[in-house]
């Protein structure tokens, strides 16, 4: 639970003037500080606009079929896990097309395959892509540029959401087994760092972890899909805490329908692309409930709405860039 800042300690035996005094500097110094977090609080033009696909379903290069984890890299270069073309898609800023990077050759398992990507991150030490290769069970490496210079890093792992820390260690959520591992290079079986106590609601426990996130304090975010909530996972943690939703399916401020992408900006606020509402929340660590973002305005193909968004990313500006899955693009936020 949050502190309660302006609760008053009556057992201070302070004079009538010393405890007038204090209380006026303690609430003057927490609405300075309320007043701060609100000014540096991100807000986004509702309107999005189209930066990658929006020409319906397709595997041409300006098309993209049911896009799902993204990442920005320092040039505002999109890349996509277009998870049923079966490739890792690169587009440029201001490109009307992407550039293959990984996968494409349809449906398979070989070298140069994929099988239905979920997730992408990018590895600076190693200058290379990593990639949850779902339906292949893989978790695999891509050298920049080089198709065929391709690395299986974890086999056999219903791998769904994929991270990276400062140090560079893997993260890897398992969306059967309902656990998340780290994992460096050389593991065989990577270490638990949450879940792995059968399916279920406890806070020791996951229901379909999707999509993850991990903090410069190794705190980690989880979408736990089926629970409709996110949980979070301090460093060392036996059990996680619920920082968003976790009151049921439902589509109230305080709830979530099938959370999937979720990503937290410096500010510690955490956004969560809330797939079954259409809408991407924010919540903050004070507030028992979210507040709305972008779409929220039904399931639909203008661009103010959304239908079922997934990955989300932030460019180094703080823009917010949503997945659109079932509209098959793309949706770049400017913050405003």
């Amino acid at each position: 639970m949050p502190t309660d800042w302006y609760q008053l300690n009556q057992s201070l035996n302070s004079t009538a003037t010393t405890s007038k005094t204090s209380t006026t500097t303690t609430t003057n110094e927490i609405s300075t500080q309320s007043q701060i977090k609100q000014k540096q609080k991100s807000k986004f033009q509702k309107f999005a606009t189209t930066v990658a696909g929006g020409h319906r379903k397709g595997q041409e290069l300006n098309q993209l079929y049911w896009p799902e984890g993204i990442f920005i890299d320092n040039e505002k270069a999109i890349y996509v896990a277009d998870s049923y073309n079966h490739r890792i898609v690169k587009w440029k800023l201001n490109s009307n097309e992407g550039q293959i990077i990984a996968g494409g050759n349809g449906r398979g398992n070989q070298n140069n395959q994929l099988n239905y990507p979920t997730n992408i991150i990018f590895d600076k030490g190693n200058n290379s892509f990593i990639i949850s290769d779902y339906m292949n069970r893989r978790v695999i490496r891509y050298f920049d540029q080089n198709q065929t210079n391709q690395q299986i890093l974890i086999s056999n792992i219903d791998c769904y959401g994929l991270t990276i820390d400062k140090n560079g260690l893997i993260y890897v959520s398992d969306y059967v087994n309902n656990e998340v591992r780290r994992w460096k290079q050389g593991d065989k079986k990577g270490e638990l760092v949450a879940g792995g106590n059968g399916q279920g609601n406890h806070l020791n426990q996951l229901n379909g972890p999707h999509n993850i996130f991990i903090d410069d304090d190794y705190s980690l975010y989880i979408s736990d899909q089926n629970n409709h909530r996110v949980m979070r996972w301090k460093k060392g943690a036996k059990e996680g805490e619920v920082v968003a939703g976790g009151n049921g399916l439902g589509n109230s401020l305080k709830q979530l329908h099938q959370p999937q992408g979720v990503i937290v900006d410096h500010l510690g606020q955490i956004y969560v692309a809330d797939c079954w509402n259409h809408r991407i929340m924010r919540w903050c660590e004070e507030k028992e409930e979210g507040e709305l973002v972008v779409g929220g305005n039904g399931l639909g193909k203008q661009l103010n709405q959304l239908s079922f968004p997934t990955g989300l990313s932030f460019d180094n500006d703080g823009n917010l860039y949503v997945a659109d899955y079932y509209n098959y693009r793309i949706q770049k936020y400017k913050k405003t």
